[in-house]
């Protein structure tokens, strides 16, 4: 199922694709993961450029670090997103990790996010990150497994002010 899949840097050429991604995952009402598909694609090539721009530095919210935003297509599909923070805040530490990723939700249980982890683990190491934390939901049984899969060997869980358990894992790469 996950062969053919490829990381791509988000491109105005998948338009079409990224905006039925989107509207799959607002249909749904689920909580868009990672946070970069939250951002409104009303002006496309603005939102693709911001995403390109912030891999670089550029625009940051004061306290933010870079991020890589890539998006996981087979042929002309969308099928998830990650991205990668190059540096860990004491907030990511506890409750972000350096890569956040989701899978459009009609994709799921194929094997897509397995597949998206390992290539972002690729990234990050090409990024000169040797240590990756991922953490997850305490609740987010699948999300724990894909980590796990892909080498998380499991360190202290966090519990942030909601009372929400977050799991934390390192991956030495």
């Amino acid at each position: 199922m996950t062969n053919g899949v490829r990381l791509i840097q988000p491109t105005v050429d998948f338009k079409a694709a990224y905006l039925d991604f989107h509207d799959e995952w607002v249909k749904s009402g689920e909580t868009m993961i990672p946070w970069v598909i939250e951002k409104d694609p009303t002006d496309f090539a603005a939102m693709v450029q911001s995403l390109l721009e912030a891999a670089l530095g550029i625009g940051l919210p004061d306290g933010w670090v870079p991020d890589s935003t890539y998006w996981l297509v087979k042929d002309d599909n969308l099928i998830g997103a990650v991205n990668i923070r190059h540096a860990l805040t004491e907030k990511l530490r506890n409750e972000g990790g350096h890569i956040g990723y989701g899978i459009r939700p009609s994709e799921r249980r194929k094997g897509y996010a397995t597949r998206l982890l390992a290539l972002a683990l690729e990234e990050a190491k090409r990024l000169g990150i040797n240590e990756v934390l991922v953490v997850c939901n305490e609740t987010n049984t699948a999300s724990r497994k894909t980590i796990v899969n892909n080498g998380g060997k499991q360190a202290a869980n966090y519990t942030d002010k909601a009372g929400n358990v977050i799991n934390r894992f390192w991956i030495n790469m």
